[in-house]
């Protein structure tokens, strides 16, 4: 399963979380656990260079594009290949929403589509949607079949 998707800036301000099958009492924890990792590990890191960490059992895939943190955490068949899957789709779909790898501003101005975006990669913990194409004709709100 899935068990979260975050998105933070630079200064480690969540932007974007999507948590599953996670009890509340423990997503502060997740969430500055994440932050101290990124914090630690993501300086000086190219676009799109994922890093991988574990964690008690789970599997953390997380990466930066433009001024933006991704965080994927899996856990059971989500393994750091899988995620690493998972944060591919979630690259591109957000490139592809922004035009490019997004500065805070651009990211926070198109944040409703991203949010549409995410919604039609992960669903309830599991990867739904990897086709880009697919995923734009969803985020327009029309049946999948119509072009």
């Amino acid at each position: 399963m899935i068990l979260a998707v975050l998105f933070a800036n630079a200064e480690g301000n969540i932007l974007i979380e999507r948590f599953h099958g996670v009890p509340s009492e423990e997503r502060l924890h997740w969430r500055s656990f994440l932050v101290k990792l990124g914090a630690d590990n993501l300086k000086g890191t190219k676009n799109e260079e994922l890093l991988v960490a574990c964690h008690k059992s789970v599997y953390i895939v997380y990466t930066v594009l433009g001024d933006v943190s991704i965080y994927v955490v899996g856990k059971d068949e989500y393994d750091e290949l899988a995620l690493s899957e998972v944060i591919f789709v979630i690259t591109s779909a957000v490139k592809d929403v922004c035009g490019k790898p997004p500065t805070e501003r651009v990211f926070l101005d198109k944040y409703g589509r991203i949010c549409l975006c995410l919604d039609e990669i992960v669903w309830k913990g599991y990867l739904e949607n990897t086709e880009k194409d697919r995923i734009k004709r969803l985020i327009r709100l029309k049946p999948p079949t119509e072009y």
